[in-house]
Order: C-alpha cells, then sequence, then structure tokens
C-alpha cells in the first residue's frame, strides 16, 4: 500500500466519472469500519487504481492518467462520485491530495474533500488457484438465466447463491429456493482446467452481471482460496464464496413426463399477463392440458377481484393434466429461454412441471406444483 503522500494527476473526466460510479456501488456505510464508505485512489506510474470493498465483495478498476506525482487517499465515495458526475462541459479533471484533503478542479469547478487514512483500507484478495479465460459475454448468460430462482434471505446461504462447476466440456449454473430450480449449460470454447463446484451468494451475483454488462474483452475467471475472481482490461471483482454444500438437484429432474404443451413464448407472456391479474394472494393460477379437445389453458380466480382465463395455441402430446402453479415462477424464467417457443413438461397431475426451449436443451427450469 502507498502511505498518503501529495499525489497528483490529471485524468479525462468521463473516464474518471465512469470508473468513480461503477466502483461506488460496492462503498457502503458500516459502523465499525467507517472506511468503507470510501473510494481508495492510487497513483502510480502513469494510472489510477479506484478500489471499492464491502468486505463480502470488492472491485478495481484501472485507467490510464498523467501522473505528476505518486501516492494514494481516500474519498467518501457518494460525494466524490457525485461532484465528478456533475462537472458539465469539461474535459479534464485535476485530482490533488493537500494537507489531508483531496482537491479537485476543474476550469470552472473545485472542491476539498475530505481524505482519510489509506492504512485502513482492506485490501482485495484475488483468488488464484484454478484460472481460465472467456467471453463475459458467457458468463453473463449463465449468471442471467439462474440468479432470480435463488432464495432470498440467509437462512441458508447455499441456497442464496448461484451454483457453478464445470461438467466435460460446459460450464453449468443452477440456482434454487426449493420451490423452482434453473439451470444453464454453456459450452467452453476454451479449455478450462477442472475445479471443485462453488457457490458465489446472490447479492454479489448481482453485481457481477452490472459488471459484466459493461465489459467486452475477454475475461479471466479465478477460483480459490474461497474467492471468486474476474481479471478484465482494467478491472478485477472477487466475491468470497460460501460456505456448504448445494443441493443433489439432477436426481429430483424428472425423467418421464405424461404430457406436453409446446407454444410459441409471445403466446404464453400474453396469457400469463393476463390471468395473472386475477391470481390470488399466493400468485396462483391454473394450467389445463387436454390433448384430445386441443386446449391448453391457464386460469386464475381471486375471491375479492373476479376469474380470467385463456387458451394458449399449443402443440399437445401425451394425456390430459392439470395443477397449480405461482404465476410469477413460470413468468420469472422466460427471459432466459432465447427462442421462440417453449415447451411445457408435466411429469403428472400436482407433480412439478419442466420449462424449456425448443431445440435448445442448454436451459431447463423445473417448478414445484401449489397443492392448496
Amino acid at each position: 500500500m502507498l502511505t498518503i503522500k501529495n499525489m497528483k494527476i490529471e485524468v479525462v473526466k468521463d473516464k474518471l466519472q465512469s470508473v468513480v460510479s461503477r466502483a461506488s456501488r460496492l462503498a457502503t456505510k458500516h459502523p465499525s469500519l467507517p472506511i468503507l464508505s470510501n473510494l481508495l485512489l492510487i497513483a502510480k506510474r502513469g494510472t489510477l487504481t479506484v478500489r471499492a470493498t464491502n468486505l463480502d465483495m470488492g472491485v478495481e478498476y484501472t485507467i490510464p492518467v498523467r501522473v505528476e506525482r505518486d501516492g494514494a487517499a481516500t474519498a467518501p465515495a457518494a460525494v466524490f462520485a457525485s461532484f465528478v458526475s456533475n462537472l458539465v462541459g469539461v474535459k479534464n479533471v485535476v485530482v490533488e491530495l493537500k494537507e489531508g484533503k483531496l482537491f479537485v478542479a476543474t476550469a470552472g469547478a473545485s472542491a476539498h474533500i475530505h481524505s482519510s487514512s489509506t492504512d485502513e483500507f482492506p485490501t482485495i484478495p484475488k483468488a488464484e488457484h484454478i484460472s481460465f479465460t472467456l467471453d463475459p459475454k458467457t458468463l453473463l448468460k449463465g449468471l442471467r438465466a439462474v440468479q432470480y430462482a435463488g432464495a432470498l434471505g440467509n437462512l441458508k446461504p447455499e441456497l442464496s447463491s448461484v451454483y457453478l462447476y464445470q461438467d466435460g466440456e460446459a460450464l453449468v449454473f443452477a440456482a434454487t429456493d426449493s420451490f423452482r430450480l434453473a439451470e444453464e449449460r454453456i459450452p467452453l470454447k476454451k479449455a478450462a482446467s477442472a475445479f471443485a463446484p462453488v457457490l458465489v451468494p446472490l447479492k454479489n451475483v448481482t453485481e457481477f452481471i452490472r459488471i459484466l454488462e459493461e465489459e467486452h474483452d475477454e475475461i479471466r475467471v479465478f477460483i480459490g482460496n474461497g474467492q471468486f475472481s474476474i481479471e478484465g482490461t482494467g478491472l478485477l471483482a472477487t466475491s468470497r464464496l460460501t460456505e456448504g454444500s448445494f443441493p443433489d438437484y439432477r436426481q429430483i429432474i424428472p425423467s418421464a413426463f405424461a404430457a406436453e404443451a409446446v407454444a410459441l413464448k409471445e403466446d404464453v407472456v400474453s396469457a400469463l399477463r393476463l390471468t395473472a391479474l386475477f391470481s390470488d394472494r399466493f400468485n396462483q393460477l391454473h394450467l389445463s392440458l387436454d390433448p384430445k379437445k386441443k386446449a391448453f389453458e391457464v386460469s386464475a380466480k381471486s375471491g375479492g377481484l373476479g376469474e380470467s382465463a385463456a387458451l394458449i395455441p399449443a402443440a399437445l402430446s401425451g394425456e390430459a393434466v392439470q395443477s397449480n402453479f405461482n404465476h410469477r415462477y413460470i413468468m420469472d424464467c422466460l427471459p432466459a429461454i432465447s427462442g421462440d417457443s417453449v415447451s411445457f413438461r408435466f411429469s403428472g397431475e400436482n407433480k412439478p412441471l419442466l420449462v424449456s426451449g425448443v431445440g435448445n436443451t442448454s436451459f431447463r427450469y423445473l417448478v414445484m406444483p401449489m397443492n392448496r
């Protein structure tokens, strides 16, 4: 760690605003560690590194700057980010540490912001045992496809996580709250070193998704020492891993089905939106499939509002079945299905429903029935 010196840099305003605003998302108020509401700025060898951490996850962004004097300083994230973002019509910003305060100046505005000791700022560990490279959109797709299915809260940390493991030449992502399960399999274009399955906390997965949305160049993934890290051009993000064992979910996925309905995704979405208006306080809707009558119907009933039913045009096969499901659970999975058509496979009446795309086996989603 660099000690506090009278650091001085000149930086392009838009680049500074970008990294400061992104890093500030992790800065947080902490009653016993007030330093966590700050950003750490490190100027060295023609670069500025902006660091933030909440102890559960940390990020570093590095950009090129003109460094007049090496050094390090901290600044309250909210104030620093807001001041920089509100500098309008300027190209460059000078940032300098003067007598314990961070002087931020342009041609038309300036501020002196209190700076705390850099010695109090936590380091950000980096996983180092296993690493592999991949397109950031690959990791983004896997996390997005399953993260909504995890459990909220911390009663069962292993269920409030995304389960990531390697299966041959594929990365597999899974999440469950015990009422539904989402799984996404993504083939790796490049061979990856074998690694043991890991659990990434859901709250950090949300931040990884935001980070990956902004990345375009290839990234490296590191796993080890209880940490999960991604490294890109001017980026390092690290999350602690959840301790625990993920359920052996593969044994509960049905291998045989009593009936199937294949429909256009837009027809399903339209029918769900219409009937969900009349669902009860448990978000319950009724799915009914009858191949002989060529009918695939979704309906809902609320004692206080009324009832509604909609037929979904579909190709049907198997026997007649009907079951109740949480409409939110079904709607949640549809964005993860990339194709135009969706398959609903019923394992039986009042038994789990398997939802997937048609002609694409990379994603599957299991929903438990509501037997009320």
